[in-house]
């Protein structure tokens, strides 16, 4: 299935196509200035640190529907071996193989195209299977530390949990933004909850990937006005899974990442941070979550931590 017309009427309302430059590489992350990242630790009054990444572990969340995409395999490599001779210090040694994007993470610029073509227009033939991503890989995006918003969509509608075919809305991102007590701005990152991710910590691993809750094809358009640096949400697919409209995949990946250059992040755990913003009754913190710079990379596993 081609593109529909909407789909690329969306896509015209959102470019971000040269707004810093023919060269640039990060996109939305241009929005994190230093005034935004002062303003973001201002919004640190208690030092109270939650964790938001999920344990990185063999029998992740990864079901085999994105072959190659593989949970972590960890292999030791070395036990107590005292390298420098008998006597000396042991070490211990360890590896992993593991999709960048298995587990709590990034995406990159480049880890969809869309009509042949990338963020600011580049070739999508400039990902090769030697040197990864050319352009607009994960290596480039630098640190994201900035102020982050919980949008408790959950919450707001007065559930912990959406049903599986909920298309998050822009008229939900409005009312979880009401509850929240504040007005999203520029360079900030939002973190958008469904509960979906309840499902996953319970063990339910195949209901976590499907169907799923997430992003509606019309909420590119509410972030793209608010000039919001980025996204996350705690669900595997980040938009709604199956797709709102029939043979249309991935719409919402396509217009963040390709039109608008803005990373999305997925298999946030945002469970403990919507108990803790509840009790303190806010919904901002000073947000890291620094992507590993793996060069050429079209995505990251990050470990996350929403700062009170």
């Amino acid at each position: 299935m081609s593109l529909p017309a909407e789909f690329h009427a969306i896509a015209e309302r959102v470019n971000n196509w040269g707004r810093w430059g023919a060269d640039d590489e990060i996109g939305t992350l241009n929005l994190i200035t230093d005034d935004v990242v002062r303003r973001a630790a201002a919004s640190v009054l208690s030092g109270r640190r939650v964790p938001l990444a999920l344990p990185l572990r063999q029998g992740g969340v990864q079901t085999g529907m994105i072959p190659g995409r593989i949970d972590p395999l960890h292999t030791m490599v070395q036990i107590n071996q005292e390298v420098f001779g008998p006597g000396t210090v042991a070490c211990s040694d360890d590896a992993v193989t593991m999709g960048l994007q298995a587990g709590t993470h990034w995406d990159a610029l480049a880890h969809v195209s869309h009509s042949g073509r990338l963020y600011n227009g580049r070739p999508a033939d400039s990902i090769t299977a030697h040197g990864g991503a050319g352009f607009g890989g994960i290596d480039k995006a630098g640190p994201i530390v900035s102020r982050g918003v919980l949008l408790d969509v959950a919450r707001a509608l007065g559930t912990e949990r959406l049903d599986g075919g909920h298309a998050v809305t822009p008229e939900d991102l409005d009312a979880a933004e009401e509850l929240s007590g504040t007005r999203v701005g520029p360079g900030d990152i939002v973190l958008v909850r469904t509960g979906q991710v309840r499902l996953c910590l319970a063990g339910e691993k195949e209901a976590y990937a499907f169907p799923s809750p997430g992003l509606s094809v019309r909420t590119p358009e509410w972030f793209h006005a608010r000039d919001v640096a980025a996204v996350a949400n705690d669900t595997l697919t980040f938009e709604i899974f199956p797709p709102e409209i029939e043979g249309l995949w991935l719409p919402v990946h396509a217009l963040h990442l390709v039109e608008m250059g803005m990373p999305q992040g997925q298999n946030w755990n945002l469970e403990e941070l919507s108990t803790v913003c509840g009790e303190l009754g806010r919904h901002t913190f000073l947000l890291s979550a620094m992507p590993e710079p793996f060069t050429g990379g079209t995505g990251t596993p990050v470990a996350p931590v929403a700062i009170l």
